[in-house]
């Protein structure tokens, strides 16, 4: 279910320094890097005359290469080296150029513009004449070498101003500043190439779910029987409701004190007792929050139900002050719900979700632009969700979507993976203008 491994800056260095232990020199694999490189943005932008901008480093090392690969295909190609190669296979690939190399500051643009300068592991902004420099020289197409140069690899800090990148090729693995804002924005698409060293990573980027389809022996309780238990505001847990039908769940209880109107006539209403049959030992999964403001009472009889939980929203915004072990629950805040419920915590949002995972035993979905899950054993994943999805009750369908994968029978993890990617994918297919609403018939 996971999908590509993301490492960090000190990951990436540890396997490229194994990858030369054993016995691959550094020369070849900058080779590599150049040459896969080369082949992506000869796929991507074809024989455009091309600007390439080479750093001091083994960054900028992989700019000669890819310059070099490019005019092998015929491209005109120009270089434009920041300062003199600082490595020995900087050096070297700098040497395998034969063409003119002019100097940064004076570069002439041109339609195709290859940042080198500085990939993986910067710590600290660039000079204001190089970041000035990068963003005004102008391009029809931009790309970026491994990441473009102003990111913070771990945490998607933009240490400097980064032009928008309508390619940016990672090498090998993704690192966490591909997928985490505000880095993120600037990426474009993303390809990763491969160079041929192996990686090990508790850091993965949520892939396409593998969800069984209905047995011949499947029936409705097999498939996963969600109760919900509405707040005040009922049209929140309507659309959870709905959203769990639609993912699958096999029978789904909309318990409230009124009756709810707009639900699928196959949603199961108990109306006058929210916490009815909350005894059954079918039940998968039960999900409070979406609607719930102010009634304590039925966040504690929930939490004390003894079946997996999913709290969202108000559920959420009642624990602040109050935080307590939730072993192989599901936890779905916002930013401001985790400030609330966590406080301000240090580190990426990788590292804050990691966390408070560990501190409440709960799986946390941290939502937004760059959703992160992460486990109390350390396993976390970031998917890059639409922006589209900024708008109200998108979050109570993600919910009912996670209820249903839960009772349908995945661990907590594994469920909140699933219902990202399931609610991100649906996003996708219902357009910019999408309301919550429109969800549901995607999933």
């Amino acid at each position: 279910m996971s999908g590509r491994i993301i490492l960090t800056a000190a990951e990436m260095r540890a396997a490229e320094e194994a990858a030369i232990a054993a016995g691959t020199p550094v020369g070849e694999l900058m080779e590599r890097a150049g040459k896969a490189a080369a082949e992506a943005v000869w796929r991507y932008a074809g024989p455009l005359p091309t600007l390439v901008l080479c750093g001091p480093g083994n960054n900028g090392g992989d700019g000669y290469v890819i310059a070099r690969e490019l005019r092998a295909r015929g491209v005109e190609v120009r270089i434009a080296a920041l300062d003199e190669p600082k490595s020995d296979a900087a050096r070297a690939a700098r040497a395998s150029w034969d063409g003119p190399v002019e100097t940064f500051a004076e570069a002439r643009p041109a339609p195709l513009l290859i940042d080198a300068l500085f990939g993986t592991g910067l710590a600290r902004p660039l000079d204001d004449l190089v970041s000035r420099r990068l963003c005004e020289l102008p391009a029809e197409v931009r790309v970026a070498v491994d990441l473009p140069s102003g990111v913070a690899t771990d945490d998607g800090a933009v240490l400097s101003p980064v032009p928008d990148f309508d390619l940016t090729i990672a090498f090998q693995t993704l690192k966490p500043a591909h997928l985490l804002q505000p880095a993120a924005r600037h990426m474009g698409r993303i390809v990763v190439a491969d160079i041929g060293i192996p990686g090990e990573s508790r850091l993965h980027e949520i892939g396409r779910p593998a969800l069984p389809a209905p047995g011949s022996d499947s029936h409705k309780y097999s498939r996963g029987l969600v109760t919900i238990v509405a707040g005040e505001m009922s049209g929140a847990a309507a659309l959870a409701a709905t959203a769990a039908l639609r993912a699958g769940a096999g029978v789904v209880r909309l318990q409230a004190r009124d009756f709810v109107s707009g639900v699928p006539a196959a949603v199961i209403q108990r109306p006058g007792d929210p916490l009815g049959r909350l005894d059954d030992s079918r039940i998968g999964a039960v999900l409070i929050g979406p609607g719930l403001v102010t009634d304590d009472d039925l966040l504690e009889a929930v939490l004390a139900c003894g079946h997996p939980l999913v709290l969202d929203a108000g559920a959420l915004t009642l624990l602040a002050g109050r935080l307590q072990r939730f072993d192989d629950a599901i936890l779905t805040p916002h930013e401001g719900e985790f400030r609330r419920l966590f406080g301000e915590r240090a580190g990426s949002k990788v590292e804050r979700a990691r966390s408070a995972a560990e501190q409440t035993g709960a799986v946390i979905v941290y939502k937004g632009a760059d959703t992160v899950v992460a486990a109390p054993d350390g396993r976390a994943a970031i998917r890059a969700c639409s922006a589209w999805l900024a708008t109200a009750g998108t979050g109570d369908v993600l919910a009912g979507i996670a209820a249903a994968m839960r009772a349908g029978g995945l661990a907590p993890f594994e469920a909140a993976c699933a219902a990202v990617w399931l609610h991100g994918r649906a996003a996708e297919r219902a357009g910019p203008r999408l309301i919550a609403d429109d969800l549901v018939g995607h999933l």
